[in-house]
């Protein structure tokens, strides 16, 4: 992965923990930012508003695609970041849907359960068919 990729890499981490409490504290994800210490990474910010701001249309589209599932009741970091995946993708200038689908795998395999990897790409793979 070169250095842009590292970047983003940790940019997707990082807005991936401001959604999550964000959604515990139940607050905009605008206030969190505007709360911390350390302004984030611009990427984080973008990805972070982008997930919120298309947040509907994901939830929409994740909904569409859940096999005898609701969205209630995924996992909260799995909704989190398959949001933020759509939201992500839904950028004006998005990275190519092959690198968002692999990094949210990666964070599913990484703050997730075993199972998730492939459930996220799953359903995002799906997803990501009525985006266009």
């Amino acid at each position: 992965m070169g250095e842009l990729g590292t970047q983003r890499h940790l940019a997707r981490e990082r807005a991936l923990e401001i959604l999550y409490e964000a959604s515990i504290k139940e607050r905009p994800v605008v206030q969190i930012i505007q709360n911390l210490a350390l302004a984030p990474d611009p990427y984080t910010v973008a990805v972070a508003l982008a997930s919120e701001e298309h947040r509907s249309r994901a939830e929409g589209l994740i909904v569409r695609h859940l096999q005898d599932w609701t969205l209630e009741r995924l996992a909260l970091i799995d909704r989190l970041i398959l949001t933020m995946a759509i939201g992500e993708l839904l950028l004006d200038d998005p990275p190519p849907t092959a690198v968002v689908l692999d990094e949210a795998v990666e964070l599913a395999k990484v703050y997730s359960t075993e199972g998730s990897a492939s459930f996220v790409n799953g359903v995002l793979a799906a997803c990501v068919s009525d985006l266009g």
